[in-house]
């Protein structure tokens, strides 16, 4: 699994954003040029659309069907920085009614949220009747970025971990309907992202503090990763990995997941197609790449 790939040849000092550009040894580890790669290319954009394009269609018949049928749909993107959860998250958005699909992105917990029960706040974002929500990142703050950061107490991410599977069983006990969403991407690949971030003005904004701070805590993540899937990823409410060093295909592959899930009016099988194996994993099978 590419996450997995072996840098060790790599000096460590070269895993920095305080070069001006991508050190040339990292860049010949980066998609697609280094080993481990599931594809050793981009998917090509005219077909990339094209599939987009059809899977979009179906996104819109599945959108109507779960308004129509009161479904409550919840889809929480996870992964390490920049690993493209935002914008697969628009990929499925782009053509649904906003009434009726909204995107949570909160920010850092405030006095007061801090002072509540930790899910309180997420709680309030669940979907009514015939709605579908995305979560940019989750709940699983605490056992991520929180954790490897130094935002939480080691009680507290512990605690976490046996509370999160009760609170996902409560959620599927109610009838909403859970996917967990893992992307994952080479250390390579994850710093040339943030380069390109940090040389381009326009995706400037995309690049904080955090990810400044995370270059150098890679080990960390990976740590804190295989915990997250060792005791949340249940039989009722799996993780659902996938390679994401290629942006098209990942967009393509977790659009795939979910309309392959339900039986929705009009359903066109074969536009939708099979998910790829080469690039989407269960939780226990990350674990198993990384010899946890």
């Amino acid at each position: 699994m590419p996450d997995a790939q072996d840098t060790s040849a790599i000096p460590e000092n070269l895993w920095s954003l305080d070069f001006d550009e991508l050190p040339p040894q990292i860049a010949a580890l980066a998609f697609p040029h280094g080993p481990g790669y599931a594809y050793d290319r981009k998917l090509k954009r005219k077909i990339y659309e094209r599939r987009l394009k059809a899977l979009q269609i179906e996104l819109v018949k599945f959108h109507k069907w779960v308004r129509e049928t009161g479904r409550r749909v919840v889809l929480v993107f996870e992964g390490r920085d920049a690993a493209g959860k935002g914008g697969t998250i628009r990929r499925f958005t782009w053509h649904m009614n906003p009434r009726a699909a909204r995107v949570v992105a909160l920010p850092k917990p405030s006095d007061t949220e801090r002072g509540q029960w930790y899910f309180q706040r997420y709680v309030a974002h669940m979907p009514t009747s015939g709605e579908i929500v995305f979560f940019d990142r989750s709940w699983y703050n605490r056992g991520g970025v929180e954790r490897v950061m130094g935002f939480c107490t080691r009680d507290q991410w512990e605690a976490f971990f046996e509370e999160a599977p009760r609170f996902e069983a409560m959620l599927r006990r109610d009838g909403i309907h859970l996917f967990k969403f893992w992307l994952t991407e080479s250390r390579a690949e994850q710093l040339k992202r943030f380069y390109e971030r940090k040389n381009d003005i326009l995706k400037s904004w995309k690049l904080s503090p955090i990810d400044y701070a995370s270059v150098g805590k890679w080990d960390d993540y990976t740590r804190a990763i295989a915990d997250i899937f060792r005791h949340t990823d249940t039989p009722e409410n799996p993780w659902t990995v996938i390679d994401s060093n290629d942006q098209r295909r990942a967009r393509l592959e977790a659009i795939k997941v979910v309309l392959s899930a339900f039986d929705y009016d009009g359903k066109d099988e074969d536009a939708i197609g099979a998910v790829d194996e080469k690039l989407v994993f269960s939780g226990a099978d990350w674990l198993k790449a990384h010899g946890e």
